[in-house]
């Protein structure tokens, strides 16, 4: 009788804690809305692709979760940070923009100024005076017996 108890218990046990298991590894979000996310997404990051003045894109990391957009990356101007976020605002199915877009400080230094040579705008293309030709004939196969 008491073994019998035992195994009962080791059963019910077993089975509370694969349910919690099972209750735990849930994702936080459905297949569809998973699906809606990754449609938001494309569809911010084709306006922005038609747009070329963000030369920045490839730099913009746009992320999607339960309809709430995160951006982050490097941008050139405030104007350029804002504007991303109104073309991801005008997204059908966005609740919400997380802009954590950078503005890069401006760095126009040419060489001269940073106190480097400036590169040669061509090398110049000497012949080979001295050069002698080369055979590239392969040697003839040995035969062994």
């Amino acid at each position: 009788m008491k073994k019998c108890l035992w195994n009962l218990a080791g059963a019910v046990s077993g089975f509370l804690l694969l349910a919690a298991l099972a209750l735990a590894c849930r994702p936080n979000q459905t297949v569809e809305r998973q699906t809606d996310d990754a449609g938001i997404k494309t569809s911010i990051k084709a306006k922005l692709a038609a747009d070329v003045r963000f030369s920045t894109l490839t730099a913009v990391s746009v992320d999607v979760t339960n309809g709430i957009v995160t951006l982050a990356g490097p941008v050139h101007s405030s104007e350029e940070k804002q504007k991303i976020e109104e073309v991801a605002r005008a997204v059908k199915g966005v609740a919400g923009v997380t802009n954590n877009l950078q503005i890069e400080p401006s760095t126009s230094v040419t060489p001269a100024a940073a106190g480097t040579p400036a590169a040669p705008a061509a090398l110049p293309v000497t012949p080979l005076a001295n050069a002698t030709p080369v055979s590239m004939t392969p040697p003839a196969p040995v035969v062994t017996r």
